[in-house]
């Protein structure tokens, strides 16, 4: 196990109704006067919006709004955002809605506070964040784990980039965490948002750190959760307890309470930061694309040991001493079918509308001022592509 350092302050307020705490927590961290970002929909129609605005008015807390938040969000939203929290002299910015409206919450309280342009953060100009008006979450959307991780994409208008800035202050402060909230979700939605944090947990398993006995099983134990509860939330949409478990399991596998001490890799999403940029997919819809094909080419070029412990743990394979790659294999193939037939997401980049001869540009877009990604693959253009090749049809 690798050393290391781990801050996770946020306070959870978990269950039926919280969101008529959320004033009380604004008010715990010290916040008077907070912007309210959202995308609008169901926010709006639901009567959510109204709820958190009557927890502030009951706590004399002021606040002002900006709606618009859109899946995979962008650069110009956050610049607006920005205007509008200097000029109305906020000392909080919430987030209501799913890791979109979260994102840009995040990139519009660090960018108030900033001089220059925020994209400095996301382009390699700047480190990581240091300083960043207060954040709180009301979550309607269990997947991103945005609502206790460190993290924030944005998209760039300016050449459609999609890229990340981090630093421990994005930690919100507060996250208010309703499972009813999460049980008029469309099908692709909940489908999406379980792959997403899926795939938050196979980042951190597939790793070449030797001797990390507990977060695997952390990163099991989640895993196998996210399989169970997926397939019934699936199946029975209103199931509050299945809601629940995956919402709670969305914050662990991003927290990186999983993750600390071994080396992480994210070359599988930062090759869906495309997909979802050039074809409007939802994030966990790419993710799910491509993790099969990254999985296969890491197996190929990294050896099979931790893909068979994917396979015997997660999906119950019988072990091949004989040809473990074969053990391995099996282990992708259940991952394949629960993507189509558990959750009925997308399996080829040609069902989102790709083409073959968009996999140069895939590849030198995801690398356009972005030159290191993951860790157990070093990728490169010439990898990306190949994997791109082998996630198309």
């Amino acid at each position: 196990m690798d050393n290391f350092t781990f801050y996770s302050p946020t306070w959870f307020q978990f269950g039926k109704d919280a969101e008529a705490l959320t004033g009380a927590c604004v008010k715990k961290f010290g916040g008077k006067k907070a912007l309210l970002h959202y995308g609008g929909g169901s926010v709006v129609r639901s009567g959510l919006l109204d709820r958190v605005k009557k927890s502030l008015d009951a706590e004399g807390i002021s606040y002002v709004e900006l709606g618009g938040a859109k899946p995979n969000p962008l650069s110009g939203k956050v610049y607006e955002g920005i205007e509008l929290a200097r000029k109305e002299k906020v000392d909080f910015v919430i987030g209501i809605g799913g890791g979109s409206a979260i994102d840009s919450s995040k990139a519009i309280a660090f960018g108030a506070l900033y001089d220059g342009d925020f994209w400095d953060f996301y382009d390699g100009t700047q480190g990581q964040v240091q300083e960043s008006l207060p954040i709180g979450v009301v979550l309607t959307l269990a997947a991103t784990g945005s609502e206790a991780s460190t993290d924030a994409v944005i998209t760039n208008e300016n050449g459609m980039y999609k890229r990340c800035a981090d630093g421990d202050v994005l930690r919100p402060k507060f996250a208010i965490m309703n499972p009813e909230l999460t049980c008029t979700l469309p099908p692709y939605q909940t489908a999406s948002g379980a792959f997403d944090m899926l795939s938050h947990c196979m980042e951190r398993y597939f790793s070449h750190t030797p001797e990390v006995e507990f977060t695997d099983r952390l990163l099991e134990a989640c895993m196998l959760t996210i399989l169970k509860e997926g397939k019934r939330a699936m199946l029975e949409p209103d199931n509050y307890d299945a809601r629940a478990n995956l919402m709670w399991c969305g914050t662990i596998s991003h927290n990186n309470v999983t993750g600390v001490g071994r080396a992480q890799d994210w070359g599988t999403h930062h090759m869906e930061n495309e997909l979802s940029t050039h074809y409007g997919c939802s994030h966990g819809a790419g993710l799910a694309i491509l993790t099969p094909s990254w999985m296969k080419y890491a197996m190929k070029t990294q050896g099979t040991e931790r893909f068979v412990m994917f396979a015997t743990r997660i999906f119950g394979c019988q072990m091949d001493y004989e040809h473990p790659e074969a053990t391995a294999l099996e282990g992708i193939e259940r991952l394949q079918v629960f993507i189509k037939d558990v959750l009925k997401l997308p399996t080829t980049i040609s069902e989102i509308g790709g083409k073959m001869e968009d996999v140069p540009e895939l590849a030198r877009s995801m690398f356009h001022g972005a030159p290191n990604h993951s860790n157990l693959v070093k990728l490169t253009p010439e990898i990306a592509e190949e994997i791109y090749r082998a996630a198309m049809e």
